[in-house]
């Protein structure tokens, strides 16, 4: 019903509606917290006093301009996971990138607490560690199965996750709290550096994804049928696991382990706006930020005087909608 709705309404009007989504959550995000901000001051109707001008532009801002683009970065990874793998559980963390970068993190905090200011650094260098090994594998059979790369990335996740454990059983319990909670994921350590960081990467990757969308779409078929059509299949997918690894450990590094948006947000573009790679792509942009914006604020909201990790919803938001896609497909 809702596909069929929206095919009926003119494309202008649907991204209109798509902004006006945006820009309402955006305001409600800026709003809400511990210092409450009137609606007509954000709109500069009224005036903020210096604690909420404070708390606007040094908190809440940076917060926000993150959360949409962890939110897009994870599910423009998802959707291009899926499409070049064939792949509906493809996901930007099977291949390891949240295991490698709690071992970096857990390394930076309890290893060499001298660098602890340098986490995001080393949870980075981890997250692209375990990619590199799960390509490793992958060249070394010679690619000839895509499966068996996604089962390699369950294999070096369970791996660094060991390694993980094991130094966290054998540290102090307020640092093995500290990485415990940072696995949790959370946005309330966000900056206007983390956005300079992660923006590139995630535009380009969005950039690059439409340029090739001829490609991406011919890839959903067979790899015989997109060699056919003149796409160089091997290649393709390389450079797409590279850019999405890349994009997904610098989310990781900077917001911790957020799960099941680059798993969700894909299938439920799908359902509305359609298989094309243009419509997959700028949709999970748009729906996975707007995921992301409203759960961190729903975090920030639940609990009076603290915040739940927002990897916690997003689990569970997660789990009851594949819960909710498992007994559908078992009724059809």
């Amino acid at each position: 019903m809702s596909k069929a709705l929206l095919a009926a309404l003119p494309l202008p009007l649907r991204l209109l509606l798509a902004l006006v989504l945006l820009l309402l959550l955006c305001l409600c995000a800026l709003s809400t917290g511990s210092v409450p901000i009137a609606i007509s001051g954000l709109l500069g109707l009224a005036p903020l006093n210096e604690m909420q001008e404070t708390v606007l532009w040094q908190l809440r801002f940076p917060r926000l301009v993150l959360s949409l683009l962890a939110g897009a970065g994870l599910a423009l990874c998802g959707a291009l996971l899926q499409n070049a793998s064939r792949n509906p559980l493809a996901d930007p963390y099977l291949f390891g990138i949240v295991s490698g970068a709690a071992l970096g993190a857990t390394i930076a905090t309890i290893v060499l607490p001298q660098w602890q200011l340098l986490t995001p650094l080393f949870a980075f260098f981890g997250a692209l560690l375990a990619v590199f090994l799960v390509l490793l594998i992958g060249a070394s059979s010679r690619w000839q199965r895509l499966e068996s790369l996604l089962l390699c990335g369950v294999a070096v996740s369970f791996m660094l996750s060991a390694i993980t454990t094991t130094l966290l059983y054998l540290s102090e319990p307020f640092a093995a709290n500290r990485v415990m909670f940072w696995l949790m994921g959370s946005l309330s350590q966000a900056s206007l550096t983390h956005v300079a960081l992660i923006s590139p990467l995630v535009f380009i990757t969005l950039l690059l994804g439409l340029l090739y969308r001829r490609q991406l779409d011919a890839l959903v078929l067979t790899d015989e049928s997109a060699r056919s059509l003149g796409v160089n299949v091997r290649p393709l997918r390389l450079v797409i696991l590279l850019l999405c690894a890349a994009v997904s450990a610098a989310i990781v590094a900077f917001c911790g382990g957020i799960a099941f948006v680059g798993l969700m947000i894909p299938h439920l573009v799908r359902s509305l706006f359609g298989l094309s790679s243009v419509a997959l792509l700028l949709g999970s942009v748009w729906l996975g930020a707007v995921f992301l914006t409203g759960v961190d604020t729903l975090s920030r909201s639940l609990l009076p005087d603290q915040e739940l990790p927002i990897g916690v919803l997003t689990s569970a938001i997660g789990s009851l909608f594949f819960l909710s896609m498992l007994f559908k497909y078992r009724r059809g």
